[in-house]
């Protein structure tokens, strides 16, 4: 088993003149180098220092060897370079502890919806529900609440650090991590992935956004060129990570594979230094992605701060002997070395790592049963109707019979692929599917929609689907089929086109010629095409629904709960309607040559709901869409400013059906000769049958701006704004306008 390589603090050179040194600067004491010496004061534990003051001191603390093992992770797994690294517990990342600092041992982990390796139990994890789910339930405290949920299991399984919080937008319903992502709104993205963070952080430990930047394709990642304007760049996939970064606060961000306008996006001077770091004043770390390093010195000078098990994954160990090398030959300054270390102990000091170390022995048990309710309820705060014809849904406790065909609903709900798959703490119920290896393998989550069905409903049967002339014969002989269909994705590929693999899509078509009361649940990565849309009674998107999914699902269907997700992107009808019809080497294990480059300035900042506005096209479903088992209506529509001049909108909104049920009005803006429209606020409003309440909503500043390169800011111009109330993007119930001068607030990056 190749270990770490160990440091010899007392016979390493000039150890003497370095640690007296040290000793003096943090402790005010003269100390030699034997090694019977006490150990010196460590005042960057004195929590009445502020962060910033106790990281400068124990990085002034350290030896230069310190420094450099500091700011590279080993990959904390057996791998055909090393077996598992001594101290870790299993996981993306290890950096070893540093004794003579005091200094924990930090395991990394993936990933956005959960902890995806057993830890220091030995057990598996509760996934939630794809991102876009959380996303689509346009409610910060669902996805508050599930960040809290996965970073307490990382803590508890003895993780310092998640890999959470992916905001990358969604240009493209075919790029194999949608479901890692927050849909395809910066704003809506922003404001989600910001509330998991906080959620994560609030158990100490650091939560990571990624992938910066402008990752939105798999397809010959490590190569691709994301080209792109810098100005409609900073007003999308940036103003994502803007939006994120202010509300979340991580202590890290994740360099992207990808390069951006040619230059690699862990060697982008201007991403990571000029943008992140200096206009936003990040002042935590920059990780890279697990190959995602090409040199020592460029990478440092660019802004990277820790290179991420790279003696696995990249071509070598570019923060060890190159970095020591150009530190050496002055082409690094020392201080940057110094602000790479620093760096990464405020923010393990900021968040509470240090402060309270996490354990290395199982103290109190994670609490399954309870984070798979919350898994469970965020499925159902996001889980979209899609269509409901005759009110077909809910479906009847007593007395209705119900066939569930398909898609292993008898065993489980599907996850998606790669390094954000969880293995649910009750294992995987159908093992063996393929692809077995990268990204897969192929996993469900032990949560039955029939089991839980058969608990709702009286008359439930099953039929697996793997004959459409047994499923439509099933189907006829009884009051409602429900087909569940699925749609696997992964990380490191795009699925070549949005059709519905496995002749899925010829099952429902013959399940719904038997029966036109024939309800289709989908978990798939996004949107995909219907041709059978019409001649179904109703579709609920259930994304990938989590380790809570099956119950979650029933609940949804028989009415124990109300649909209450929007889309947080808008669904094409085809490919035809995308920015790019085609994905160069997109499919599983393609072999066909990725592209070299794609161009996003063909829709540039225009993404989604603006990129169908611009060009007078009709999605299937606009973002923003959902249906309920309820009505609302809405009056009194208004817009003013408040005490600081910033804009608010509000809206009487009524409940006028007969069930209680939530409802998303949303308001968009359209700046004076502005083509698009953007979302610049919304509100998520719970009510019985014949309440209404009156909602404020504030307007984002930045959904109103434009970003002025030349003078580096935000500004918001003078003139007449179009204010519009939606139920999505493209169904508009009320108009109003404010009025902006010269003395509204200017908007500075958060």
């Amino acid at each position: 088993m190749a270990l770490s390589p160990r440091i010899d603090f007392v016979t390493m050179p000039d150890t003497a003149r370095r640690t007296a040194l040290a000793f003096a600067i943090t402790a005010g004491l003269a100390a030699t180098a034997s090694a019977a010496t006490p150990p010196p004061s460590r005042p960057w534990m004195d929590r009445s220092l502020s962060v910033d003051r106790r990281a400068e001191l124990v990085v002034a603390a350290m030896t230069d060897d310190e420094k450099f093992r500091l700011i590279r992770s080993d990959f904390g797994l057996v791998s055909d370079k090393h077996g598992v690294p001594e101290g870790a517990v299993g996981g993306a990342g290890y950096v070893p502890a540093l004794p003579r600092l005091g200094l924990p041992a930090i395991n990394e982990t993936d990933a956005g919806l959960g902890v995806n390796k057993p830890g220091i139990d030995g057990k598996g994890a509760i996934s939630l529900p794809a991102g876009l789910a959380t996303a689509a339930s346009f409610d910060t405290a669902v996805a508050h609440a599930g960040g809290r949920m996965i970073g307490g299991e990382a803590r508890g399984k003895g993780y310092g650090v998640l890999l959470s919080g992916g905001v990358n937008l969604l240009r493209d319903p075919r790029n194999g991590r949608n479901f890692e992502y927050a849909g395809e709104d910066p704003i809506l993205a922003g404001s989600i992935v910001g509330a998991t963070i906080k959620g994560i952080q609030e158990r100490k430990i650091v939560a990571t956004v990624k992938h910066f930047a402008i990752n939105d394709l798999e397809s010959g990642r490590n190569t691709l060129s994301s080209d792109i304007d810098p100005v409609a760049l900073r007003e999308s996939d940036l103003l994502a990570f803007q939006i994120a970064i202010a509300h979340g606060d991580p202590g890290s961000v994740m360099s992207s594979y990808n390069r951006v306008n040619g230059t690699y996006a862990g060697e982008h001077d201007w991403l990571l230094n000029q943008v992140l770091k200096q206009e936003w004043g990040f002042k935590g770390f920059v990780m890279s992605d697990w190959g995602g390093v090409h040199s020592g010195a460029k990478a440092a000078l660019a802004g990277l701060d820790q290179e991420s098990a790279g003696e696995v994954f990249d071509a070598e160990v570019f923060f060890d002997k190159p970095l020591r090398a150009a530190v050496a030959s002055g082409e690094v300054p020392k201080t940057r070395l110094d602000d790479m270390a620093r760096r990464i102990m405020r923010s393990l000091i900021a968040h509470g790592v240090i402060d309270d170390p996490i354990p290395t022995k199982p103290t109190t048990p994670v609490p399954y049963d309870a984070d798979r309710k919350v898994a469970r309820d965020t499925l159902e705060a996001g889980a979209v109707l899609l269509r409901n014809q005759g009110g077909l849904l809910p479906l009847a406790r007593q007395g209705q019979s119900v066939v569930v065909i398909g898609a292993h609903a008898d065993k489980g709900v599907l996850a998606g692929g790669g390094s954000s798959t969880v293995t649910d703490e009750g294992g995987d119920p159908v093992p063996g599917l393929q692809p077995t290896g990268w990204p897969g393998p192929v996993r469900y989550h032990a949560s039955a929609p029939l089991t839980f069905m058969q608990k709702l409903g009286t008359k439930v049967s099953f039929d697996p689907g793997t004959d459409p002339a047994a499923a439509a014969k099933a189907a006829a002989g009884a009051d409602v089929a429900v087909v569940f269909v699925t749609q696997w994705a992964a990380e490191s590929f795009d699925v070549a086109d949005m059709a519905l693999p496995d002749g899925q899509d010829a099952l429902v078509a013959a399940v719904a010629k038997a029966n036109p009361k024939t309800v289709v649940v989908l978990e798939t990565n996004g949107a995909v095409k219907m041709p059978w849309l019409d001649s179904v009674g109703a579709v609920l998107q259930a994304w990938y629904p989590g380790s809570g999914g099956g119950e979650g699902i029933a609940r949804l269907l028989y009415g124990e709960t109300a649909p209450s997700g929007r889309l947080p992107m808008s669904w094409p009808k085809d490919e035809t309607q995308l920015p790019r019809p085609t994905i160069q080497a997109a499919g599983l294990y393609s072999k066909e040559k990725p592209a070299d480059n794609v161009d996003y300035n063909i829709e540039g900042a225009d993404v989604g709901y603006r990129w169908f506005e611009r060009t007078r096209r009709e999605p299937l479903f606009a973002f923003g869409y959902g249906m309920t088992y309820t009505s609302f209506a809405y009056s009194d529509f208004a817009v003013d400013k408040d005490a600081r001049g910033h804009a608010v909108a509000h809206v009487t909104v009524k409940n006028t059906g007969k069930t209680a049920g939530a409802d998303v009005p949303q308001v968009y803006v359209t700046a004076p000769g502005a083509a698009t429209r953007r979302l610049a606020g919304w509100s998520k409003v719970s009510l019985k049958p014949g309440a209404s309440r009156r909602v404020d909503i504030p307007l984002e500043s930045l959904a109103l701006a434009r970003y002025d390169d030349a003078g580096k800011r935000w500004r918001v111009a003078p003139g007449t704004y179009a204010v519009k109330l939606g139920r999505s993007a493209s169904d508009i119930a009320a108009e109003a306008t404010v009025t902006v001068g010269e003395s509204f607030p200017v908007v500075k990056a958060p």
